[in-house]
């Protein structure tokens, strides 16, 4: 969706986003003028280049109010009202600072809601999910990505000086590298939900849901500098992500020293699970890693999964001993139904002495005490192992 956004460098726009959004048309003026793409040339202080790089960015001159930006959309204030805030843009007043971009992006989100293609509450839905998920992806990319390469490189630039020919030879690229990661994001989403039994497996799924946690990290926080407990958060992110997009599972969000991963099919959740605790238990600086593993009905909302299945995940991961993945009967169940772990280790050993070819078993579980988790009643954890540890 083109951007809605006028504040794309952290205060170039200044007191224009100020005051209630979208506002009735007699609301005062913003105190901050239309911005022009072509400023003065031989102004180059750092407030100038910013208003450039801005510019740049949002690629139209801001001549819009929010109440003209809804009236050429054809959209009642409200409704653009609605959608601005959902995007997660604040509250501007009625100063000129809209672009066509922004008249654009809220006349295709109406017509899909007068075409019926969309209620309008799930209209919001879209513009809410996209806010949130670019949002991050822009505070990442600036804070991680473009800080590290505007470094100055001679005595005496600002690092706003480098960042202005850096943004006009990344933004293009970036942009469509973008469009084609959602694209495949969007084939592997849409290829989940046709493959679903039926209507109702569309929302309300039986999946593995996954945390990984990281021992003692409230420690971490006290004992390390900030630098290096956000390469510690980096480093266990990236390599999360790596794991579980590797085994074929999907990374539903990251919490600082926990994810949120989910695998349409127990094999991926345990294997996930398993990899995770073996990866950082090669790296010296890592922590230890707690894993809990739940099956069953998930509810799907915005990327996001909940349910009593994504709770008892979490209360398994609180009670997982160090570098241990603990999962529930259910998941035991599916792994168990499937073959890829024995009922019981009597069992395998008696299959396994009287057939010329073993059941090829991957995983092992062990059962643990009965405990009663708050909340969901009295859970049996079960610990897994891959079979050749317990071999």
């Amino acid at each position: 969706m083109p951007s809605a956004n006028g504040s794309a460098v952290a205060g170039a726009a200044g007191p224009a986003f100020q005051g209630p959004a979208f506002q009735a048309p007699d609301t005062p003026p913003g105190r901050v003028p239309a911005v022009s793409l072509d400023p003065d040339p031989d102004d180059e202080s750092d407030d100038t280049i910013a208003l450039r790089i801005e510019a740049l960015i949002i690629g139209a001159e801001r001549q819009y109010t929010p109440f003209q930006a809804a009236r050429a959309a054809g959209v009642s204030m409200e409704l653009a009202a609605r959608f601005w805030r959902a995007m997660g843009f604040p509250d501007i007043g009625q100063a000129r600072v809209l672009t066509e971009a922004d008249v654009l992006a809220l006349r295709r989100l109406a017509g899909l809601v007068e075409a019926g293609l969309l209620s309008e509450p799930m209209a919001i839905q879209v513009a809410r999910s996209t806010g949130q998920t670019t949002a991050r992806l822009a505070d990442w990319q600036i804070d991680s990505f473009l800080e590290g390469l505007t470094e100055p490189p001679e005595p005496g630039m600002t690092r706003t000086e480098v960042a202005l020919p850096l943004v006009e030879l990344l933004l293009p690229e970036l942009q469509e590298f973008l469009v084609y990661v959602w694209r495949r994001q969007l084939a592997a989403a849409t290829g989940r939900v046709v493959q679903a039994q039926d209507d109702a497996e569309m929302v309300d799924r039986r999946l593995a849901v996954g945390f990984a946690d990281l021992v003692g990290f409230t420690r971490l926080t006290r004992r390390l500098e900030e630098e290096e407990l956000g390469e510690l958060v980096e480093a266990f992110e990236t390599t999360a992500a790596d794991q579980v997009a590797a085994q074929g599972g999907r990374l539903i969000k990251t919490l600082g020293d926990e994810v949120l991963f989910a695998a349409d099919d127990a094999g991926t959740a345990a294997d996930i699970g398993l990899r995770l605790v073996e990866t950082l238990r090669e790296d010296p600086m890592m922590p230890e890693l707690r894993v809990g593993i739940a099956f069953g009905t998930v509810t799907t909302r915005m990327g996001d999964v909940f349910g009593n299945t994504v709770n008892l995940a979490s209360r398994l991961t609180s009670i997982a001993p160090k570098d241990m993945v603990l999962v529930d009967g259910a998941m035991r169940d599916e792994l168990t139904s499937a073959g890829l772990a024995p009922r019981s280790e009597k069992a395998a050993d008696t299959a396994e002495a009287g057939d010329a070819r073993p059941p090829g078993y991957r995983f092992a579980l062990q059962p643990l005490y009965q405990r009663p988790v708050r909340g969901l009643g009295i859970v049996e954890p079960w610990l897994l192992t891959r079979r050749d540890d317990t071999a």
